[in-house]
């Protein structure tokens, strides 16, 4: 049985939903970003366990047909900021369409409808996220970071990165010292 969860964007998700199927006594094949298979299919009361469980971590199963291209579209968008190596050859849009089989004009009406942003907004927060955790976590120069996150410019990075975190990337960087003042941030 596959069980599609939301919110489950990262490796420590999966962590997660492997401690919650254990203490439900759930043995699942596999676990993926997104994505259970469990083994057997669970008595319907088992089914809500894990929901509640899962919602209590801020995850949830999926039930609805949108709420899945949603979240679809939310862990190709985290693989390819969080784990991809090389740029897209590709114009973003045409790249999600063809993983999705869907325009890209009906995948953002319902990505917009659903979480009240676009994907093109939601690209933006996660590459920006990214950025970040590169300025405190690797001693790159700002220029290296445009280049690995395939910005046209540093000017543009810079400029985008002060407009969603509302300070410069050096001051950011410099929370480094001060890990308390980042949380904020």
């Amino acid at each position: 049985m596959i069980i599609n969860v939301k919110n489950m964007v990262c490796q420590r998700c999966t962590i997660i939903v492997n401690n919650i199927l254990s203490s439900l006594n759930l043995e699942a094949e596999y676990i993926t970003i997104g994505q259970i298979r469990l083994k057997n299919a669970p008595m319907h009361y088992k089914l809500k366990q894990l929901d509640a469980a899962l919602r209590e971590t801020g995850l949830e199963i999926i039930h609805d047909k949108r709420s899945l291209i949603v979240q679809k579209i939310k862990n190709i968008i985290f693989d390819l900021v969080h784990y991809s190596e090389e740029p897209l050859a590709i114009k973003f849009s045409c790249y999600l369409s063809g993983k999705l089989n869907y325009s890209y004009a009906y995948l953002s009406n319902v990505f917009s409808q659903e979480i009240g942003m676009s994907i093109e907004r939601y690209l933006i927060l996660q590459k920006i996220e990214k950025v970040k955790s590169m300025l405190v976590a690797e001693d790159l120069f700002l220029s290296e970071i445009a280049s690995k996150m395939n910005y046209s410019s540093v000017s543009h990075l810079s400029n985008q990165f002060k407009k969603i975190t509302g300070m410069n990337a050096s001051d950011y960087k410099s929370l480094k010292i001060h890990p308390e003042a980042r949380m904020t941030a």
